[in-house]
Order: C-alpha cells, then structure tokens, then sequence
C-alpha cells in the first residue's frame, strides 16, 4: 500500500484507536519476535536475490576471462604461423644448399680426396642439419594444429555460455513483463475495490492482493460476504486468462486469540486456513482454474504487517492475501544448467 493510503487509513482510525484497550506487554513481545522472524524471513530473500547476482556477475566474468584466453591463442597462433614461415624459408635455403653442395661433390669426385671428403662432412652436417629443422618444424605444426583445437574449443564454450546468458535474460525479461501485464490486469479489475480495503502490489518478483477482512469476512467467520464473493469473482476471470500463474491464498489474523464456542474453529490458525480455503473454492467455483495451481496457507497471527498494538494495527492484519507467481521452471533450469 502506498504511504499516502496508509496515512490516509491512519487518521480515519485514530479516534478508533484511543478508545480502544491494550494487549499485555508479553503479546507485545510476541508481536515483536515475529516481526523479527519476519525481517530475517525478509533478509533470506534478499540474500538469495544478491547471490543470484552474484552468480550472474561470476558468469559475466567468466565469459570475460574467456574472451582474453581466446585473444591470447590468437595471438600465439599468429606467431606460430610466422615462426612456421620462416623456418619454411629455412627450410627452402638449406635445400638449396644442399643442391649445390651435392652438385660440387659429384664435380669434385675425380679431384682432391681431401676436399672431397671435407665437401662430404660438410654434406653430412647439412643433412643433419636440415633433419632437425624438419622436426622441428613438424613439432611446430603439431602445436599450431593442437592450439587450434583448444581454440574451437574455447571459442564453442563461450558460445554456449552466451547463449545461456542470453536465453537467461530473455526469461528474466519475459517474466518482468508477465509480472506487469498481470498486475495491471489485476488492478483494472479489481479498481472498483481499493477503497473497500483492497490493494493489488507487486514486491519480490510476485503480485500480491491483499483484501482486507471488511471486505471478505464477518468478525470470527470464514463465510465469503456478498461484495467479497463478487471482488473474487472478477479476479477469478483474470487468473482463467493467465494458465501459467500459480496462486496461493494466504489467510492472517489479528493477535486477539479466538475464543472457541465448541464449533469448528479452535484458534487463529482454524480461522485463516478456513477462511483461505472459503475463498479457494470460490475461485474454483464455475471457473476453468486447474486446480493444481492453488494453494491454501493459514498463517493465524504470525506474519503481521503492522506489528503495533493498536486497533489500526490489528485491523491491517486481518487480512488475506491472494500471491500471483509466474511459472520459474523455465528460469530454474537455465539457472541448475550454468
């Protein structure tokens, strides 16, 4: 709820609050407590939140380090090439060499023995001579062809790794535009309501509707009233409209423990899961809605969204709340595939 609505809310139930009775300071310290628990709840969450980050920024890191591997090889490629060329070009002069030493010896064979077999050592020098540059250069090949692999290699991984990335970023994106849509959907019709203690948010990558209990319920009673029954009903005919959203209906209370006339109802979690499921079957009613997609939660008094003793504070708290969460299965498995 925005901060103008609650103030607005505020200074209507003021007078409300000034005659009305305190709870005892250990119910205070309760209330306290489970605010507390709330804030860790809240701080979970938002954890998570920054080490899905985290691990996006790790990724983009990676891709990173990558890109200079693949720079590198290049590069170490490109120099071996020329390192080939010129023991090529060696390899070219040396022949020639040869050529011409061979050509000397066969004219020197009639001639000096001794120049002849100095032409002959020289010969053999240069064969051996020319064999290690061969291998050498055969080495060098192989490295260039093995370089080259690794470089396929690398350059198909960060291909993949982009791709994932990408198809990451898509989902994320799709999903901030589902989340969109289905609150201005939800909003444009349910806007006959928000002033009869109905708000429709979205926080933590969900829409919530919270209805208030004026609107839904009797004091201590899980039966739907009319006007409730008919917010429902136009929310229903949004949720038909949407297959891939799941919902949960969570039913809360005020901290004033309920007082059991032998019925079915022994306590505040009786009354919020009662009063979730009512609604669930009014949402089923007539409606094509799987009935996969729902789930009922009684939350009794433990998850306030005022922790305050005060009467505006217990009536805030009286309430349901109806969460819309699009389908992360999609998410989930780009995400366990990284």
């Amino acid at each position: 709820m925005k901060k103008k609505s609650v103030r607005n809310i505020l200074l209507i139930l003021v007078p409300v609050a000034f005659f009305s009775s305190c709870v005892s300071s250990k119910q205070f310290n309760d209330l306290k407590d489970s605010f507390g628990k709330l804030q860790e709840e809240r701080g979970i969450l938002k954890a998570e939140n920054e080490a899905l980050s985290v691990k996006n920024n790790e990724l983009q890191f990676s891709m990173d380090m990558l890109g200079k591997k693949i720079e590198q090889l290049q590069q170490d490629s490109i120099r071996l090439s020329e390192d080939l060329a010129t023991l090529q070009e060696k390899y070219s002069t040396l022949n020639k060499n040869y050529r011409d030493l061979k050509k000397a010896q066969d004219e020197l064979v009639q001639g000096n023995v001794k120049e002849t077999r100095r032409l002959l050592r020289e010969l053999q020098r240069t064969q051996e001579d020319l064999q290690t540059k061969e291998d050498s250069l055969r080495k060098l090949e192989k490295s260039l062809i093995s370089q080259r692999a690794n470089l396929e290699k690398l350059q198909l991984a960060l291909n993949e790794r982009n791709q994932r990335l990408l198809e990451l970023e898509r989902i994320v994106n799709t999903q901030d535009s589902i989340l969109t849509a289905l609150k201005k959907r939800v909003s444009d019709a349910l806007l006959g309501f928000e002033g009869e203690g109905l708000s429709v948010t979205r926080k933590n990558g969900k829409v919530y509707v919270s209805l208030q209990e004026k609107l839904l319920f009797q004091t201590g009673s899980y039966s739907v009233d009319p006007r409730g029954k008919e917010a429902l009903k136009k929310l229903a005919r949004v949720l038909e409209k949407n297959p891939d959203i799941n919902i949960t209906i969570e039913g809360h209370t005020d901290n004033v423990p309920y007082i059991s006339n032998g019925g079915p109802i022994q306590d505040n979690w009786d009354l919020s899961v009662k009063r979730a499921t009512s609604i669930v079957r009014i949402l089923l009613d007539g409606t094509t809605i799987n009935p996969r997609r729902l789930t009922a939660a009684g939350r009794g008094e433990f998850f306030p969204v005022d922790p305050a003793d005060t009467p505006e504070a217990r009536r805030k708290n009286r309430r349901t709340e109806i969460i819309l969460t699009p389908n992360l299965d999609e998410l989930f498995d780009i995400i366990d595939k990284q």
